[in-house]
């Protein structure tokens, strides 16, 4: 019996699921969390999974919150315990009164339990193996039997969780009705066996609305074809591998032609990294719009031709999937550490445009205007992604598709103003933006051609290594560069209820845990500003906004605070007015963490120093 009161809580709490990886869990506990969403409440669902092979622990947490906090809260209230091997670190997490649900057809030594949890027992291999005798089908369905006690312990609408059914196996009868039996094995049990409900419910809402339920990956690669992408080239590598296969699936959907039903697109696996960013580099100097998907590791390998697309001035769209580093690290793990790598990739003076988009809905959104973005500006632009964005669902708002969306093209020299004698320097600044015009292949048979190379040229793309020629070059794309900070999506500022000289930034997937902390923060009596940035280079307002507080705290999910490094490298400010919030254990970041980091901060400013006595 718990010495501490059961947690009570109607649809606001965290259940975590600790499996074996190869189990087959992973299709139950997703169910799990559709089911809810159908009960008309939110979820948020995070996917913690190895790296390398079957049968090492992989957890997946599903926060519940009609409140809509779709962050990472920190804590587990319900711990669903199907890992021997990770018992004692599972049920350690359980906050006090929380509850424990594992298999109980084998006894468990008392020292193995917590005094201060509910423990619910239930003897799923008894159950399994007295129904099932295919080894295979006892391993599955032992996680449709728990899925079935856990909607009677949580008074979840098992008619909602057969819908979910029915509409995965549709058409397969067999696995239907098998499937829907394996549910009810647990309900009855848990019904007959059990007090139920618990003090954790799920209660009936509206509070989803019209909101989806879509991973990142999967909304950037449709982002990429609303963007026009015709052209992908990848190399396989976690958590970016999704992005491609995803893209593969909207384009036999989006790019065959309706009448002859050929393919209007090219996906290909390279050798490499640095081969698929070659391809895509090659693929839009010839005018097709083209991307490649990678992470940390595969940005390492292909700055060579990054440098290529900067000073070359060729379009290209990488989406990086950002993962724990450096070299192998953690790499189902989420970081946000690839900020410097990619806003300085290349050796020399290079600075690249960077997108951090928040949710599935802004990789979207994002990935469809890096096309428009990396022919506008003739370079290479960055979708910063992570793990915890690209590689789980999340709710967001719906994705908008317009037909009638028209392509930016940037700076295009036709044939036609070829044969009106307009002057065409292939790095000629004719407008004071930076941005020259270009010519696709075979634009005129007479005019209009130039050399691409990465070595040093004129404005009229002659070879020439005067230092003159090369510093006038050089200055342009700085000016190139100046001229996209208007053009990339502007921070958002919200600020708080009271005047404050404290504001903070964060971004990218930090931003669901951040908006919930200001909550916390706000309970604690500490007002703050805040700003999300969503691009780099930084629009003016994020240089105002520094110079509007005294001190602004800097949000990410890395060791070295890397944004707060771009943000005093490219404004020129005091580091000491901007302190760091690192979080960087590959977890996503919670609002408790940040709520805690930012409140003890700012109660130790409000510390009034006791003055010296006067003798």
């Amino acid at each position: 019996m718990s010495d501490k009161k059961p947690i009570s809580s109607v649809s606001d709490f965290v259940v975590r699921f600790a499996n074996v990886n190869g189990s087959g869990s992973a299709s139950a506990n997703e169910m799990f969390a559709r089911a809810i969403l159908r009960h008309g409440v939110p979820v948020s669902p995070r996917n913690i999974f190895p790296s390398n092979i079957q049968g090492l622990p992989t957890w997946y947490e599903v926060r519940v919150t009609e409140a809509g906090h779709l962050g990472a809260r920190g804590g587990v209230d319900m711990m669903v315990a199907m890992n021997p091997q990770t018992w004692d670190k599972d049920v350690a997490g359980i906050e006090p009164g929380g509850y424990l649900f594992y298999d109980s057809t084998k006894p468990m030594p008392s020292t193995k339990f917590r005094d201060d949890i509910t423990v619910i027992g239930v003897p799923l291999t008894a159950i399994t193996n007295s129904t099932y005798t295919d080894p295979r089908q006892r391993q599955l369905f032992k996680n449709i039997i728990y899925l079935g006690a856990l909607s009677a312990l949580l008074d979840m609408d098992p008619k909602l969780i057969e819908q979910l059914i029915g509409e995965q196996y549709k058409g397969k009868e067999k696995l239907l009705s098998s499937n829907v039996h394996a549910l009810h094995l647990g309900r009855d049990w848990a019904l007959q066996n059990l007090k139920c409900p618990i003090g954790l419910r799920v209660k009936k809402s509206d509070k989803v609305g019209d909101r989806i339920f879509i991973e990142g990956n999967s909304a950037a690669a449709l982002g990429a074809v609303y963007g026009g992408a015709t052209v992908c080239a990848w190399y396989p590598i976690t958590p970016s591998s999704s992005v491609a296969e995803a893209f593969t699936a909207h384009c036999k959907k989006y790019r065959h032609d309706p009448e002859t039903g050929k393919a209007k697109y090219a996906i290909v696996q390279g050798e490499d990294e640095l081969a698929s960013i070659g391809i895509v580099i090659g693929a839009s100097w010839n005018g097709a719009r083209a991307f490649t998907a990678t992470s940390g590791p595969g940005i390492s390998l292909m700055t060579e031709f990054i440098g290529l697309s900067y000073f070359a001035e060729i379009p290209a769209v990488i989406m990086n999937i950002q993962r724990a580093g450096p070299s192998t690290g953690m790499p189902t793990r989420t970081q946000q550490c690839d900020i410097i790598a990619c806003a300085y990739a290349s050796h020399g003076d290079t600075k690249h445009v960077l997108l951090f988009p928040e949710d599935p809905a802004e990789a979207f959104e994002f990935a469809a205007a890096a096309f428009d973005l990396a022919e506008r500006l003739q370079t290479t632009i960055f979708l910063m992604l992570d793990l915890d964005i690209g590689m789980n669902h999340r709710l967001c708002r719906p994705l908008k598709w317009d037909d009638a969306r028209q392509y930016d093209r940037g700076k295009i020299m036709t044939a036609e103003m070829l044969e009106e004698g307009r002057d065409f320097g292939r790095y000629l600044d004719v407008d004071g933006d930076g941005i020259p015009y270009r010519t696709y292949p075979g634009t005129h048979p007479t005019k209009g051609s130039y050399f691409t190379r990465g070595t040093s040229r004129d404005r009229y793309a002659r070879y020439s290594e005067e230092g003159t020629v090369y510093a006038d070059n050089m200055q342009r794309l700085v000016r190139k560069f100046e001229t996209a900070q208007d053009l990339v999506p502007r921070p958002l500022q919200a600020n708080a209820e009271r005047p404050t000289k404290y504001g903070v930034i964060y971004f990218g997937s930090t931003s669901p845990a951040m908006d919930e902390a200001i909550g916390l923060l706000e309970a604690r009596g500490h007002q703050l500003d805040r700003l999300r940035i969503r691009a780099f280079p930084f629009h003016s307002s994020v240089a105002s906004f520094l110079a509007e507080h005294d001190f602004v705290y800097v949000v990410e999910q890395n060791r070295d605070s890397q944004l707060r490094q771009l943000i005093v490298n490219e404004n020129g400010i005091d580091p000491v007015r901007l302190v760091p919030i690192v979080h960087y254990d590959g977890t996503p970041i919670t609002a408790r963490f940040i709520a805690k980091a930012i409140g003890d901060h700012q109660d130790h400013l409000k510390v009034t120093p006791l003055r010296k006595a006067v003798s």
